[in-house]
């Protein structure tokens, strides 16, 4: 199976129980992990300005990781898809917990 359509799937699978556990339009927590770079923390929190996010970060314990929390009130779930793929997209490395 392809690494294309494992992530089809995910996503799927992710609407299907986004749909059943939410009423839309409702907060949804992002979790991220990045490498700790302040460009690529800085880049991922502007793909979600604008839209009343509450971003919360964390270093690992040694510092080489960092850990973004964001809530933000979403539409519906395929706009939650939507953002993670944007994401994935544009910016290299990133983890979606």
């Amino acid at each position: 199976m392809s690494e294309d359509s494992k992530s089809e799937e995910f996503y799927l699978k992710l609407k299907t129980q986004l749909q059943d556990t939410a009423l839309w339009p409702s907060e949804y927590l992002y979790k991220f992990i990045v490498i700790t770079e302040t460009s690529k923390i800085e880049k991922l929190k502007s793909l979600f300005n604008h839209q009343g996010a509450v971003i919360t970060t964390r270093a690992s314990k040694n510092g080489k990781y960092t850990s973004v929390s964001i809530n933000v009130r979403m539409k519906n779930p395929d706009a939650v898809i939507a953002k993670y793929k944007e994401v994935a997209i544009k910016i290299e490395g990133v983890i979606s917990l």
